[in-house]
C-alpha cells in the first residue's frame, strides 16, 4: 500500500504543474487514444491535480461533461486557470469519498493519483460506484519501480549518495506496487473486469541544467518537497551532485525519458 512522505507537498499548483504536469500532458494522449471511447460521454478525472488529464479529454474525445475532482484546493485553483472551460465541473473531494452520485458517468479517469491514495482498493472501489454498467475505467501511474521515471531517479540517487536516509523517501522505495502484475491485482480485486496494462514512454527534454534543476526548487512535489527541506549548504551540494551526474548534450540539454503503466477495464454489465 502507499507509504506517506512528511515532504509531500500537495498546495502549489503551479509549482507541481513545472515539476510534473508538463510530462504527464504527454503522456495523456496516448492513453485516451487507447481508452478509445466515444464522443458524447460523461466523464471523471480522479485527482485532477492541475488539469492535465481534464484538458486532453476535452481536446480527445468530446465530452458531454468531466467532473474534475482533487483534494487540494491549490491545484484545483490551478486546474480552473489552466482549463477554462464549461463543460468542466471543479470539485473538492479525496479519491476514497467521491461527490458523486452512484452509476452516474460514462467514463472514469485518473493520471498519475491512485499510489498516493492511502487505499487504492477503496479508490478503485469508488471509480466503480460512479460508473455505469459496461463504463470504462481507466489510469496509469509512473513505473517508479522500474526507473521509468528518469529525471526523478537521477534526483533520487543523488540525494542518496549525500544523505542515505533520503533513499527511503524515493518513490520507487514507497510505491514498490506500480508494477503491471499488482496493478491488475488491484483492479480485479476492486470488481472490474477485461482489466488490460500497457507502458507509455515519452521522451523529457530539458533545455539546460537549470532547466531540470529548478522546478526542484519550488515545492510541489515530493522531491521539490525534500529539496524544501534542506538548509542552504545541503541544497547546494545537491545541485552540484546532479549537475555532475546528468548526461548533457553538446548544446547543453539533458534528454531523458518517463514511462507510465496504464491500466483499464470495464464495469460489470452492459453499457446502455
Amino acid at each position: 500500500m502507499p507509504g506517506s512522505s512528511r515532504h509531500d507537498a500537495w498546495n502549489f499548483g503551479e509549482s507541481y504543474d513545472r515539476y510534473m504536469g508538463r510530462w504527464s500532458r504527454r503522456i495523456a494522449p496516448g492513453f485516451l487514444d487507447w481508452l478509445d471511447q466515444p464522443p458524447g460521454l460523461d466523464w471523471v478525472d480522479m485527482g485532477c491535480g492541475t488539469g492535465a488529464l481534464t484538458a486532453a479529454i476535452l481536446s480527445r474525445c468530446a465530452p458531454a461533461g468531466v467532473v474534475a475532482v482533487d483534494p487540494s484546493e491549490g491545484f484545483l485553483a490551478q486546474a480552473r486557470l489552466n482549463v477554462p472551460d464549461p463543460r468542466v465541473e471543479f470539485r473538492l473531494g479525496g479519491a476514497e469519498a467521491l461527490p458523486i452520485d452512484s452509476a452516474s458517468r460514462d467514463a472514469v479517469a485518473s493520471a498519475l493519483v491512485l499510489n498516493f491514495v492511502p487505499d487504492i482498493r477503496l479508490a478503485l472501489s469508488e471509480m466503480k460506484r460512479v460508473a455505469r454498467p459496461g463504463a470504462t475505467i481507466g489510469f496509469y501511474v509512473w513505473d517508479y519501480p522500474g526507473g521509468g521515471l528518469e529525471f526523478v531517479r537521477a534526483f533520487w540517487t543523488a540525494a542518496t549518495a549525500l544523505d542515505p536516509t533520503a533513499q527511503d523517501l524515493s518513490e520507487a522505495k514507497r510505491f514498490p506496487f506500480c508494477t503491471p502484475e499488482a496493478l491488475r491485482d488491484f483492479t480485479e480485486g476492486a470488481g472490474l473486469m477485461d482489466v488490460a496494462c500497457v507502458p507509455f514512454e515519452v521522451p523529457t527534454v530539458f533545455q539546460s541544467f537549470d532547466d531540470f534543476w529548478q522546478p526542484f526548487t519550488l515545492g510541489g512535489g515530493p522531491a521539490p518537497g525534500y529539496c524544501a527541506s534542506l538548509i542552504p549548504e545541503a541544497l547546494e551540494r545537491l545541485r552540484e551532485k546532479l549537475r555532475e551526474s546528468l548526461p548533457q548534450e553538446g548544446d547543453r540539454s539533458i534528454r531523458l525519458k518517463v514511462r507510465a503503466w496504464g491500466v483499464k477495464a470495464l464495469t460489470p454489465g452492459e453499457r446502455t
